[in-house]
């Protein structure tokens, strides 16, 4: 079975506050989306990488990625995630597509073929991160609740994301129009269809806040020195 990795890369992260798509931001001298890319390609299992990219950075997205051993197309996405993403699988060719977060610069190997894996035996795949601090909802006001929220059945869901093709391209094409698409797997549930679950890794950080960007640099100096 052929495996096809769709970065998406079409968001404007505005919460960076850098006036420029995150992905493109240089973490240990390497571009976040270059970063992604070659997590991918270093993959055996991987035949070919998707990008999904913002109209107006078609070009841009290109020139960021470094030379690869497979296949890569950039792909133009659309005004939200849902579009974003169903853009990309249907570029796709592979039996096996792992929808991925750009942002996130490191997903491991031993991450991907988890997916993969997962995805294989039973269709659908995420993996997830148990939470384990104390959880409390906060009132309007900005004051505590009385009872924290129950957390054992609670994770921090990553990606990448894998899926059957046939099942994601259902479940992308049927979504609600207008409803905001927060992960590609909540497609697929809402098509009542069942995901299952592989650890994720604590590594494989987005990168969102200039915090983020900060602590992502740290983590690819230490990645170096390994």
């Amino acid at each position: 079975m052929r495996t096809s990795a769709i970065l998406l890369a079409a968001g404007r992260g505005r919460r960076m506050g850098q006036g420029v798509n995150k992905v493109f931001l240089p973490v240990g001298g390497v571009s976040i989306l270059a970063r992604a890319a070659l997590a991918f390609a270093q993959v055996p299992r991987i035949d070919e990488l998707i990008v999904v990219a913002h109209p107006d950075e078609m070009a841009l997205a290109a020139d960021a990625l470094p030379p690869l051993d497979i296949p890569v197309r950039v792909v133009e996405g659309g005004a939200e995630r849902h579009d974003s993403a169903l853009a990309g699988v249907t570029a796709a060719t592979g039996d096996v597509l792992l929808i991925h977060d750009a942002a996130r610069p490191f997903p491991s190997q031993d991450l991907i073929e988890r997916v993969i894996e997962g995805t294989l035996r039973h269709g659908a795949c995420i993996p997830v991160i148990p939470v384990v601090d104390t959880l409390r909802l906060v009132n309007a006001d900005g004051t505590a609740s009385g009872d924290p929220v129950e957390r054992d059945r609670l994770s921090h869901v990553q990606t990448p994301q894998g899926f059957r093709a046939e099942i994601i391209r259902q479940a992308l094409a049927e979504w609600r129009s207008g409803v905001l698409l927060l992960d590609d797997a909540a497609a697929v549930l809402a098509c009542g269809i069942r995901v299952v679950t592989v650890a994720g890794n604590p590594r494989n950080l987005k990168v969102t806040t200039p915090a983020d960007l900060e602590f992502a640099g740290h983590v690819a100096v230490g990645s170096q020195g390994t």
